[in-house]
């Protein structure tokens, strides 16, 4: 039987030789430039990572291995009365490249079964945060906390191989990619209905139906999870959570410390918490309105006039995209299917109708179509998940599969220490006058 770390060896000395002639010939040839803006302003764009995991098509949207969001969810194997395909086929394709079997996923979930016990440690670390602490925080220290697991680190101090740096990669991030949902629901059920207590896992159901099963949550929700685990798994590697994640890993710090990091850059108000604050908005639009669904022309005015004030339609526009963010797409057919009626999706039908023609033609928008985040959060608050700040948990449980994904082929890869130049602003400055006289002169 061939196993996916099996498969993934094949695929990783396939790749090898591809990198290093890669830098033994074209080493020194030129890919990008850097503007002023670029360097001031959070490296924006400039072309200085590699991943094959993820690509952000400004027409298709997110790529998993090539494939868009529509064909990995129609590709993908699913559970025989799901909707969604399983989370575990994810990491498979992501990992490999390849469209796993059944077969091939149900030993993967056999797989994950078999690593997701969470030490008793992990649940008193948990518990001994105050009720009132934010999740994100719990989470990150719940990861941090299972540092001593680390395969990676104990076969590293015996003297590991450079080459297999990647095998032992590979063993802590599955091993914390099966356990991170346990932790997720635990952290849920503690702050927000301790009354419940803990629920075990059922060793009969896959990662995004388990999940569903702990949060005491029942159908359509194991297929939400599974969605939500799915279309956040990876955006590229320049965005924070991402980047943050191969940055520490970089170092050789093993994943439980990257993938902290990672969770910790998440938290941040301007990556993870869009969802929130569209919904929020959303909340208020709907206060304002009275709880009446607004007609076409009342709805246009309410967002011209939103505008004029000085605000921005929350939830709408992408740095990269220049077509509707198919995360969102999946996510309104999922609710126009199963919450059609929903209030709050009634508000997100409506503004989808209106705002892009009004962004394009205010002019100031690059993308004027909705994205990830404009509904997201009104799924989870429709079944029930009403507590904002759980939404990054949710969010870090499906990044983790991009991102520990990344690390495995960084280290298959022998990529090396991130470090890029800094240089003063005076620099800065002399430079910008030096061409400037440059041009002048010619």
């Amino acid at each position: 039987m061939i196993t996916l770390k099996d498969k993934l060896y094949q695929k990783i000395q396939e790749q090898r030789p591809r990198t290093k002639n890669l830098l033994k010939k074209h080493g020194d040839k030129v890919i990008d430039h850097v503007t002023v803006s670029q360097a001031i302003g959070g490296m924006r764009g400039i072309k200085s990572l590699v991943t094959d995991i993820s690509y952000l098509d400004p027409n298709e949207g997110i790529r998993y291995r090539g494939y868009t969001l529509p064909e990995v969810l129609e590709k993908l194997p699913k559970p025989d009365d799901s909707e969604m395909p399983y989370v575990e086929g994810l990491y498979h394709l992501l990992l490999t490249g390849e469209i796993p079997t059944t077969k091939e996923v149900e030993e993967l979930m056999t797989n994950f079964r078999n690593r997701r016990t969470v030490p008793s440690y992990v649940w008193d670390v948990i518990d001994s945060f105050p009720s009132e602490s934010h999740p994100m925080a719990i989470l990150s220290a719940a990861v941090m906390s299972l540092e001593r697991e680390s395969h990676f680190n104990l076969m590293y101090k015996k003297g590991l191989n450079k080459m297999d740096y990647w095998d032992a990669t590979y063993e802590d991030a599955t091993n914390l990619l099966a356990k991170l949902p346990l932790i997720g629901a635990y952290i849920y059920n503690k702050l927000y209905h301790p009354e419940k207590g803990h629920r075990y896992p059922d060793p009969n159901l896959d990662l995004g139906a388990n999940f569903a099963y702990m949060m005491g949550k029942d159908k359509p929700y194991d297929d939400v999870s599974r969605m939500y685990f799915i279309i956040h798994a990876d955006h590229e590697s320049g965005n924070v959570s991402a980047h943050t994640g191969h940055l520490v890993a970089s170092s050789l710090s093993d994943v439980y410390y990257a993938t902290s990091a990672m969770i910790n850059g998440l938290a941040g108000p301007l990556h993870g918490l869009a969802n929130q604050e569209v919904l929020r908005w959303l909340q208020g639009l709907r206060d304002q309105m009275k709880g009446e669904i607004p007609s076409e022309e009342e709805m246009k005015k309410y967002v011209w006039d939103t505008l004029n004030s000085g605000q921005v339609i929350p939830g709408y526009g992408h740095a990269v995209l220049r077509k509707t963010d198919p995360r969102y797409s999946v996510q309104r057919e999922f609710c126009l299917k199963h919450m059609p009626n929903d209030e709050l999706f009634k508000y997100v039908d409506a503004l989808y109708k209106v705002v892009p023609d009004i962004l394009r033609e205010q002019g100031k928008a690059k993308n004027p179509w909705p994205n990830v985040d404009a509904q997201s959060g009104v799924v989870q608050w429709h079944y029930g998940v009403t507590q904002f700040d759980f939404y990054t948990v949710l969010f870090s449980i499906g990044r983790a599969f991009g991102v520990l994904s990344n690390i495995i082929w960084d280290r298959a890869l022998g990529y090396p220490l991130e470090r890029p130049k800094s240089i003063t602003t005076e620099m800065l400055e002399k430079m910008v006058e030096e061409k400037d006289e440059l041009v002048a002169s010619n």
